[in-house]
């Protein structure tokens, strides 16, 4: 059986540094944890939870996938790319319409951001491309999702309404006497 190493950490005892791995090719290592242990504070909240991070229980709770995470959807890139999705600039450009009568189209509104806003850096390149996708991926599933939730909905009221009818069809007793 082959296993796959998805994080490497680094130390020489003082430093110590946590990689991911990524199996990409060309195989690429993200900085999620740098810790100096010599200045760490023990009244510091963030510097403990640095510290957890390294324990045998956060490793068995994924609390390095868990940080991860929240170190993606906190980078730059991640935000630009949310920052630029339709339904951000939506409620942008309804915003600005109720502080002013001017009408934006949205095409308008992601150049304006793009050109005046955000930094060309994240916007552009294989991580920006990358956050884009990831950003575009999740907006699908939520239509799906939305989708499949409506549809459910309509075959609900379909039965009622057929129910209804059928009661409303077959005769009563009282009627009937």
């Amino acid at each position: 059986m082959r296993s796959v190493v998805e994080w490497v950490a680094l130390t020489n005892g003082q430093m110590w540094r946590v990689f991911r791995v990524i199996f990409a090719k060309p195989i690429d290592a993200e900085l999620v944890l740098d810790i100096d242990l010599l200045a760490l504070n023990a009244k510091n909240h963030n510097d403990l939870e640095s510290l957890y991070l390294l324990t045998r229980e956060s490793m068995l709770k994924s609390g390095l996938y868990a940080y991860h995470d929240h170190l993606q959807a906190t980078n730059k890139f991640y935000l630009a790319a949310v920052m630029l999705s339709d339904a951000v600039l939506d409620t942008v450009r309804r915003e600005l319409r109720r502080v002013s009568d001017a009408k934006i189209e949205l095409d308008e509104l992601r150049e304006a951001l793009k050109q005046e806003v955000i930094k060309r850096e994240v916007i552009e390149g294989e991580k920006a491309d990358g956050a884009r996708k990831k950003v575009a991926k999740a907006a699908g599933k939520m239509l799906r999702i939305r989708k499949s939730k409506d549809d459910a909905e309509e075959d609900a009221a379909d039965a009622t309404s057929v129910v209804v009818a059928q009661s409303a069809s077959r005769p009563r007793k009282e009627d009937a006497l």
